[in-house]
């Protein structure tokens, strides 16, 4: 019999995930300047109140697809073979998430789009970007020798989001002539001589 606390977990990602299309629907439909927080809590057949419990503005609400697929990937870099480098970990783990999700192309290339226009979407998409980070540089962290200096691996995750932020935004700026791994992998061919 399934436990009540992971009965509760799955219906509450349920609701983020509603709230998240719901943004995502709305913003589509009417532009992001336009869309309130109450519009998409009826849209999401919640309250208000019940949208704050999940997310703080609808700019968290937008990018919570982006941020449940950072920490997808933060968990496939813990999960690599402990003998690989950590820049080896971090591709490898891109490449494998990338073909083990295979994330909608037009929710990215939306949510890119808006971050670039939107100075409000950018800083919380940065912001949660600086969060993930330190988990990143966590499972990164793993994997150095006792000898290497600590900040080596907070550069590394640094680095490492950047070029896929980079390779996004080239991605958008191509209208989206290639498929947005191809971008990722030439970006992190170009970072590879620094971390190999």
């Amino acid at each position: 019999m399934e436990s009540s606390a992971g009965l509760r977990e799955r219906k509450k990602e349920a609701t983020r995930q509603a709230v998240h299309e719901a943004t995502l629907r709305l913003t589509v439909e009417h532009g992001f300047d336009h869309v309130t927080v109450e519009a998409v809590a009826d849209a999401a057949g919640i309250s208000r109140r019940t949208f704050s419990n999940y997310f703080t503005g609808k700019e968290d609400a937008l990018l919570h697809g982006e941020e449940q697929q950072i920490r997808d990937l933060v968990r496939t870099v813990r999960e690599r073979p402990a003998e690989e480098t950590a820049w080896a970990a971090l591709r490898a783990a891109m490449t494998q998430f990338a073909e083990r999700v295979a994330p909608p192309e037009r929710e990215w290339a939306l949510r890119t789009r808006l971050a670039m226009q939107h100075p409000s979407l950018l800083a919380r998409q940065l912001a949660n970007h600086a969060a993930l980070e330190g988990d990143l540089a966590e499972a990164v962290a793993s994997r150095q020798s006792p000898s290497e200096k600590s900040v080596r691996p907070l550069v590394l995750a640094a680095a490492f989001l950047s070029s896929l932020r980079i390779a996004m935004r080239m991605w958008i700026e191509e209208d989206l002539a290639r498929e947005p791994v191809e971008v990722i992998d030439e970006i992190l061919d170009e970072m590879a001589c620094r971390f190999d």
